[in-house]
């Protein structure tokens, strides 16, 4: 309450306020509000996990009507009705700043939705909406269908919870096949089925400007999974697509193996938890031999085991292009481990990999610990929950010795017991993040002299790798 009393006393030059779980109840939040009409500094206002009500949300809305820099305001996890969205929803008619308004897990409804959805038709300065867990259902889907058909400055909607089902996927996917700002859609955990996925799909084939969509924890099958797959086939935007959750199996990972033979923009994709299994690991790792641009792929507690791991591992040994792959849950044990460990002695670009909740054992650390001495591209390796024990720590703090590159090690869970041994590891890894740090340093100061002196292209030229890592920080 004492970093409210100076916001109200002293109207304090800040921009970001943090006033999340404060107990904010509506008396609050209209002495708030009254200093919101006024100030001039504040862009960033959170508010979220309070107890604003309808009555509070009356008065914050009345304040934004005159405000005229706030642009991010989060209301997550108040008690919000239909009521307090129309407040909302009637100041976003004139308010000209706010850019980012969340009203996650509040109660707006359907009607809750009509009424912002009415407002977003003539909105030109709000581009990210979350409105997930809010029981808007398909008909307000509908509604924030029909507002994006005309939205021309929308660009990140959030409806994850929302109980749409393939009724709301079908008003969403007509309204893909016009609008031309929207770039991440989140329709997780929202019943969507195969035939949802189909029409979601169809828009897809047309839609230039999605690049993020989640369509995890939901009820698409196989079949689903063809129609998805057949999108990405042709789709040119989409870069990162969440399918963790649902039903795909190996029949579904089939058809979206096929499509990543061809996809040319899809970066990163999420199948954790869709009964693919080793089958549908191999039809994966034939698609990363000749796929050229995924960098992320999640296919933990997918009951992939060593068979699958092998699969991957061989296709580690020729791509170029993967840097984050996680195999958690699998069930992979040392001999998976193995393969795994070989694919590291040749793969220069994987950076990331998760390996947490498996049975590799000492054994397999051992056979990891080994590749770890001639890789020089992993950074992050989690072996969390795989009874290690402190035969497999000592491999890993004897490798350590001489690496230079792994900076991140999650040993969690393992029964190791000697804590020196662990100390150890970790002033090693301390030492190798310090020594990264000072080299990335290094790569920009040259590439910065190097821009000066007009020779950047020959470096390019001359070793793109280089260049490209020192571009990272741009």
């Amino acid at each position: 309450m004492y970093q409210i009393q100076q916001f109200l006393d002293e109207k304090l030059l800040v921009k970001e306020l943090n006033l999340y779980n404060e107990c904010i109840g509506d008396q609050c939040a209209q002495f708030l509000a009254k200093a919101l009409e006024t100030n001039t500094t504040l862009t960033t206002f959170n508010l979220r996990y309070n107890q604003i009500s309808n009555q509070g949300i009356q008065f914050l809305a009345k304040a934004l009507e005159t405000n005229t820099t706030l642009a991010t305001l989060n209301l997550m996890d108040n008690h919000i009705s239909q009521q307090g969205a129309q407040f909302l929803a009637k100041a976003l008619e004139t308010n000209t700043t706010l850019a980012t308004l969340n009203l996650m897990d509040n109660h707006i409804g359907q009607q809750g939705a009509q009424f912002l959805a009415k407002t977003l038709e003539t909105n030109t300065t709000l581009t990210i909406l979350y409105l997930g867990s809010n029981q808007i259902g398909h008909q307000g889907a509908q509604f924030l269908a029909k507002a994006l058909e005309t939205n021309a400055t929308l660009t990140k909607l959030y409806l994850g919870d929302n109980q749409i089902g393939d009724q709301g996927a079908q008003f969403l996917a007509k309204a893909l096949e016009t609008n031309t700002t929207l770039t991440t859609l989140h329709l997780g955990g929202n019943q969507i089925g195969d035939q949802g996925a189909q029409f979601l799909a169809k828009a897809l084939e047309t839609n230039t400007t999605l690049t993020i969509f989640n369509l995890g924890c939901n009820h698409i099958s196989q079949q689903g999974a063809q129609f998805l797959a057949k999108a990405l086939e042709t789709n040119t935007t989409l870069t990162t697509f969440d399918l963790r959750s649902n039903h795909i199996d190996q029949q579904g990972v089939q058809f979206l193996a096929k499509a990543l033979e061809t996809n040319t923009t899809l970066t990163t994709l999420d199948l954790w938890n869709n009964q693919i299994g080793d089958q549908g690991a191999q039809f994966l790792a034939k698609a990363l031999e000749t796929n050229a641009t995924l960098t992320k792929l999640y296919l933990g507690d997918n009951q992939i085991r060593d068979q699958g791991a092998q699969f991957l591992a061989k296709a580690l040994e020729t791509n170029t292009t993967l840097t984050t792959l996680a195999l958690g849950s699998s069930q992979i044990s040392y001999q998976g481990a193995q393969f795994l460990a070989k694919a590291l002695e040749t793969n220069t670009t994987l950076t990331i990999l998760y390996l947490g909740s498996n049975q590799i054992g000492h054994q397999g650390t051992q056979f990891l610990a080994k590749a770890l001495e001639t890789n020089t591209t992993l950074m992050t390796l989690n072996l969390c929950n795989n009874q290690i024990g402190h035969q497999g720590a000592q491999f890993l703090a004897k490798t350590l010795e001489t690496n230079t590159t792994l900076t991140t090690l999650n040993l969690r869970d393992n029964h190791i017991g000697d804590q020196k041994i662990i100390v150890k590891i970790n002033e090693k890894l301390k030492i190798n993040h310090t020594n990264k740090q000072k080299l990335r340093c290094l790569q920009i100061l040259c590439l910065e002299k190097l821009k000066q002196l007009d020779r950047e292209d020959e470096i390019k030229s001359f070793n793109p790798i280089i260049y490209d890592s020192c571009l990272m920080k741009y």
